[in-house]
């Protein structure tokens, strides 16, 4: 299967530092592997409902949820941009998220089991210089990629506030340029041995 990277921007404000540090890591990505680029900003989806216990659980095939149903399905890498809010995911992202709980108990979507091996990174900008203070970020993704038996590349951390100001990040803009390049392990909750 052809590499297919699906980059979800989770920033309310379109060319964000995260998005930008992004960009700069899938200009490195060969020609061949296909990107699609999603806003989610642009595709908002409804305040989730937890149907986990009701058996009312249809596959949405139009609007916000089946686009990026249909569009997390076709890919083999998942990267979520996603600027750093209160030390962790932005609103949109974290809908997004909670999303794939009701995406595991849609019939036929076998989603659990579609992206089992698959890739998952995650690309945050924060306006710290203590790294640390995106940790919930990182566990954030790391387990949702555990529990989905995902593979996990881990998060690519840039520095910026102002518009623009990740591209001063000389360090964060080094790392973009071989992010991308590893082969994920899979993902494991920390308490695993």
């Amino acid at each position: 299967m052809t590499r297919q990277f699906l980059f979800l921007l989770g920033s309310s404000r379109a060319d964000s530092n995260t998005e930008m540090l992004a960009r700069k890591a899938a200009e490195q990505l060969p020609s061949e592997v296909g990107q699609r680029w999603l806003r989610l900003a642009e595709h908002p989806l409804p305040d989730f409902t937890d149907l986990r216990h009701d058996s009312d659980h249809a596959r949405p095939t139009e609007g916000p949820a089946g686009l990026l149903l249909d569009a997390t399905l076709a890919a083999t890498d998942i990267v979520i941009a996603s600027p750093l809010y209160w030390y962790s995911v932005s609103a949109h992202t974290k809908r997004y998220l909670d999303y794939w709980s009701g995406w595991l108990r849609t019939p036929g979507v076998d989603f659990k089991a579609t992206l089992a091996g698959r890739n998952l990174w995650g690309v945050t900008v924060l306006a710290h210089e203590e790294q640390e203070v995106a940790d919930p970020l990182v566990g954030t993704l790391n387990h949702s990629a555990a529990y989905m038996g995902m593979r996990f590349g881990g998060v690519l951390l840039g520095n910026g506030s102002k518009p623009g100001d990740v591209l001063n990040d000389t360090e964060a803009l080094a790392r973009a340029k071989t992010f991308f390049a590893q082969q994920p392990p899979l993902a494991r909750f920390p308490y695993e041995s």
